[in-house]
């Protein structure tokens, strides 16, 4: 075992054992939901088989929820919530004379021992959770890009394009291994860096990252790409969590420099669209690095960039 894992707190080791448990178990289910379904006792159908991969895919949602998040209590929850609809379809496929009574007796066994363990770990998480409150700043923030989905998660998934629409971001280097290391400008002066990993990756639906310990911003997240309403291209999701530098004070002196949390991450997705969309983000002599909020404070009136000497903008 290595010192990380034994200074690890227990609530951590259970959250972190559950998502792996979510993901091995939501891998044959998504991929072989025909002979899932057979293993538990459920009879072999188009339906039983939309079931299963459904449930597959929320177990793999959840295991990117609960690994990339430090505390992730909330995904705990969704685990509970999940076990509880697992035992009810159990319960419909008891009253189907075709199914396995034995079969599906041992798997409502096993659903119901787990949901007693993922409420145990939410509940220790919370608990914990209240003991050691931290100065952790969660984020959310949307955008439609009319954009296939598949182009939209290539570009996403080179962090080495993220510099280009991330306004603070300075440079994200490949690491090897599903790790990378990024250089950022710190809100309130001066850089600061980190190494970062991929702890699920699902080709055009999802990617979930999390920072490495000795990070000097802690910080996991999860982007998931799904297809617009009515075919309006696609619609980015991001939800992530960090801890900024020097703690409460450093989240209120970036606050005092116009650099609120939410705003800062709509701006980089602002300027997302415009890149995937047109080309380049949209500049002006104004905000000659594209739309931020904290330029609005003092509007004036917006013109082209001049040319420079060489002929291009500046």
């Amino acid at each position: 075992m290595t010192p990380n894992a034994q200074k690890s707190p227990p609530e951590k080791r259970l959250a972190r054992f559950l998502g792996w448990f979510s993901l091995a178990l939501g891998t044959p289910q998504t991929l072989m939901p025909g002979r899932f379904a057979r293993f538990i006792g459920v009879r072999d159908d188009s339906r039983s088989r939309t079931w299963t991969r459904i449930v597959g895919v929320r177990e793999l949602a959840t295991a990117a929820g609960i690994l990339s998040r430090p505390r992730p209590v909330g995904w705990l929850w969704a685990r509970v919530a999940g076990d509880v609809k697992d035992l009810v379809l159990l319960a419909v496929a008891f009253g189907k004379k075709d199914s396995e009574r034995n079969r599906l007796t041992a798997a409502a066994g096993a659903v119901a021992a787990v949901t007693a363990v993922d409420a145990l770990a939410a509940i220790s998480m919370r608990r914990s959770e209240a003991e050691t409150a931290d100065d952790t700043t969660e984020v959310k923030a949307a955008i439609t890009v009319w954009r296939p989905r598949e182009e939209i998660y290539a570009f996403w998934h080179d962090f080495q394009n993220l510099p280009r629409f991330m306004a603070h971001l300075e440079a994200v280097e490949p690491a090897g291994d599903r790790r990378s290391h990024w250089k950022a400008k710190a809100p309130t002066g001066g850089t600061v860096d980190w190494d970062a990993e991929v702890v699920m990756d699902l080709p055009n639906e999802l990617i979930a990252w999390r920072s490495l310990p000795g990070a000097d911003v802690e910080n996991a997240g999860t982007v998931r790409f799904q297809p617009a309403p009515g075919g309006a291209g696609t619609e980015i999701r991001l939800d992530m969590e960090y801890k900024p530098p020097g703690g409460a004070v450093g989240v209120t002196l970036a606050k005092l420099f116009g650099e609120e949390p939410r705003q800062q991450v709509e701006d980089d997705l602002r300027r997302f669209k415009q890149v995937l969309e047109a080309g380049e983000v949209v500049r002006s002599d104004g905000s000659p690095e594209g739309a931020m909020a904290r330029r609005q404070l003092k509007q004036r009136p917006a013109h082209p960039l001049a040319p420079s000497s060489n002929g291009r903008k500046s």
